[in-house]
């Protein structure tokens, strides 16, 4: 296929699986690389009969057929085991050249199951580290992959041309293509991703365990404790989906999570002062050398946090300046439990170009202001 974005116009896209990322993704194709035959594959009807009436697709289906066996690129939004029964069901009777991707947070399954296949298809394996801990197509937006690096895992019968046009489609859309070989990605995804997930998970357990009656750690787990476990309110299928998939990588990520609490926890037994400060400023050295506008698996909260005095008009001021000067506010919330952090009112705002001007805009006209990095 030619590269240039007159051609990748005139693909032909499939995309199975209209969730958040399928969603994203016919709406991404649409807006950003002006494609207009974009085919929806979906279970529920009733998200393909919404993406027909909002424009992003040209054609639904329920199930897989002849019209949807002639694209040029199929998109595999599902999570990894239906992702392998679709693999194998469009295997030889997709047209030469298709290819055929998926978006999973794994990748070592489903490119050994590739690789072994009798017949396989034109694939390339792909995990775009962009999402929310929101669901379905409805919480979809064009934007989600902009600026997010999107993996791209070659298997036995990736070829140049194909790995080329990908690339130049990711671009497109606004990701970032970095190419690792599927058991590489998968150590790096339990490392920063699956391994937090079921640790912020644990904690939210943690917590309610504890707190049986009364409810009185639940309201007062807010701030910190909220922002560390917001990735606990993701699709529970999903993990289950990935945890097993993943087992082995994960596995070897908690073991080495649990020696780590475990010698902090002799650290604090043995009132090892030295080590305790060392633990706490070798992570915070690291985590600041994070960059701040990089999306990861989870988008972060785009949040100012402002320091203001209760009392009359003062959010409906705020409020005011800002949709002056064209910036939507999402939500905000007046924190109670203020331990370790630095103001009132958490302010959520649609990206982070407008973080940094509502910034600029308070901080002008006198606020407090901090950003949640």
């Amino acid at each position: 296929m030619d590269n240039n974005r007159g051609s990748l116009k005139n693909l032909k896209v499939t995309v199975i699986g209209l969730g958040l990322i399928g969603g994203s993704l016919v709406k991404a194709l649409y807006e950003r690389v002006g494609i207009r035959d974009i085919i929806a594959v979906n279970r529920s009807q009733s998200s393909i009969d919404q993406a027909l009436k909002d424009g992003f697709v040209s054609h639904g289906f329920t199930d897989l057929n002849e019209y949807i066996f002639d694209s040029d690129i199929i998109f595999i939004c599902t999570p990894v085991k239906p992702s392998l029964n679709f693999i194998s069901e469009l295997s030889g009777k997709i047209k030469p050249g298709c290819i055929v991707t998926d978006v999973c947070s794994t990748k070592t399954e489903i490119i050994n199951y590739v690789n072994k296949m009798v017949s396989p298809p034109l694939f390339i394996g792909g995990h775009p580290m962009a999402g929310t801990e929101k669901a379905g197509y409805k919480e979809g937006f064009s934007h989600l992959f902009e600026n997010a690096y999107y993996i791209l895992s070659k298997s036995s019968t990736t070829t140049d041309d194909s790995l080329e046009t990908m690339i130049s489609l990711l671009k497109e859309i606004g990701a970032i293509p970095v190419i690792l070989n599927a058991d590489e990605h998968d150590k790096i995804t339990a490392a920063i991703s699956h391994t937090p997930h079921i640790i912020a998970a644990s904690l939210v357990n943690l917590v309610h365990d504890q707190d049986p009656t009364g409810n009185i750690m639940q309201t007062l787990a807010a701030g910190g404790f909220k922002d560390i476990t917001r990735i606990a309110s993701s699709s529970p299928e999903i993990w289950e989906n990935i945890t097993l998939s993943n087992k082995t990588q994960i596995v070897e990520a908690i073991s080495k999570y649990i020696k780590l609490l475990e010698k902090f926890t002799s650290y604090i037994e043995n009132n090892d002062s030295e080590n305790i400060l060392k633990f706490f400023d070798s992570a915070r050295v690291y985590r600041n050398s994070f960059s701040q506008s990089a999306k990861g698996l989870i988008s972060p909260s785009c949040d100012l946090i402002v320091d203001v005095m209760d009392k009359p008009g003062i959010i409906g001021e705020m409020a005011t300046l800002l949709g002056k000067n064209g910036i939507n506010i999402k939500n905000i919330n007046v924190s109670n439990s203020r331990e370790f952090e630095q103001g009132v009112l958490k302010v959520t705002l649609a990206d982070f170009e407008s973080v940094r001007t509502a910034f600029d805009l308070l901080s002008d006209k006198g606020y407090k202001v901090y950003m949640n990095a």
